[in-house]
């Protein structure tokens, strides 16, 4: 283990020993405590410069994400883009630093050379002196936060930056990309965003035949935007991520069919997608649906209905929406296909 892993470590080791203090707020993972805002984390400082508990945590309020089982997280369509797995906020104050580092030095399982350099870096000038105590209430530490649910992502270990000083009302260094912004509390947003389930009602319902118009629809009520705000009290910054519907895919799960539209891709119409079927359509063609042109045999087909969510934020100096990648969220339904059985007399 190299030594700045094993400082990465540390850092981890403390930041869950400071999250699991008195006083702070319930520490959700995604897509537990929906509907929830961890309204008791504060992120202030008192009047010495000391952090609160969770001073540095980005609070999520998730009162208007969707909810219910069948609800999950969208994943990013058409890229490889996802939101970022580690990010830099405040952690320690002068005293929490000292704190922090000495018993890790003291153990020496780092190594001399590296308690060293890391003694000059924080203590003796080169270039802090005394871990800034002298600037006690003027700023913060910064150090690097794990997003929740990333853990396992190897992103997560990209954030590798000693830990490094910000005054209070600067911004962070340019070439820390990861740095919390507006933009950054954002994109942690998108990772929160739950969504409603994807499964269509069909008509006929389960079981269908072969060149019979399949309608499908989704239930309106349940299809509206959703959003999560992400802030950081300590900084004063904050974004909202919201997700719109647009559009439903349908893959029928086998090329034996036809889907209405010929693309597959049902629009949104004044807040509806598809429309419901009624007696005495069975003659007309689905504005969403499909027909199939084969038996599913002795299995039925998978089909998957995937909806399209626009993805765009506001937030701390930004008023005018700003488009985020758009996400998809789907789930697989099994429909039944029989050949349509004649008489003859």
């Amino acid at each position: 283990m190299t030594h700045r892993r094993r400082l990465l470590t540390c850092g981890a080791v403390a930041a869950l020993a400071v999250l699991a203090l008195p006083h702070t707020a319930s520490a959700y993972g995604p897509g537990d405590g929906q509907g929830a805002v961890e309204s008791d984390v504060s992120g202030d400082a008192d009047g010495k410069g000391i952090l609160s508990a969770t001073a540095g945590a980005v609070v999520f309020d998730r009162s208007k994400n969707g909810s219910g089982q069948s609800a999950g997280p969208v994943t990013s369509a058409g890229n490889n883009w996802t939101p970022p797995a580690c990010y830099y906020a405040p952690k320690y104050s002068p005293t929490q630093l000292k704190a922090h580092l000495e018993p890790i030095w003291d153990a020496g399982s780092t190594g001399y050379g590296w308690d060293a350099e890391q003694r000059d870096r924080y203590v003796n000038g080169k270039p802090y002196k005394d871990f800034n105590k002298d600037k006690t209430g003027e700023g913060y530490w910064w150090d690097s936060y794990v997003t929740p649910g990333r853990a396992g992502d190897p992103g997560a270990l990209d954030c590798t930056k000693d830990i490094f000083w910000v005054d209070t009302n600067d911004d962070p260094p340019a070439d820390i990309p990861q740095a919390v912004t507006p933009q950054i509390l954002a994109e942690l947003a998108y990772n929160e965003i739950r969504v409603p389930g994807t499964k269509v009602t069909l008509a006929p319902e389960g079981t269908t035949k072969v060149n019979l118009p399949t309608w499908a629809w989704l239930d309106g009520a349940e299809f509206k935007p959703v959003s999560v705000t992400a802030s950081v009290p300590l900084l004063n910054i904050e974004a909202t991520t919201t997700a719109k519907p647009i559009s439903l895919k349908i893959e029928p799960g086998t090329e034996d069919s036809e889907t209405y539209p010929a693309s597959g891709v049902c629009e949104i119409n004044n807040g509806k997608i598809g429309e419901p079927y009624a007696e005495g359509k069975s003659e007309e063609t689905p504005p969403c649906g499909v027909r199939y042109l084969r038996s599913s045999g002795n299995g039925p087909y998978p089909l998957i209905a995937s909806v399209t969510w626009k993805l765009s934020w506001t937030g701390t100096g930004v008023n005018d929406a700003q488009d985020l990648p758009d996400g998809e969220f789907g789930a697989e339904q099994n429909v039944i296909v029989q050949e349509i059985q004649t008489v003859n007399r």
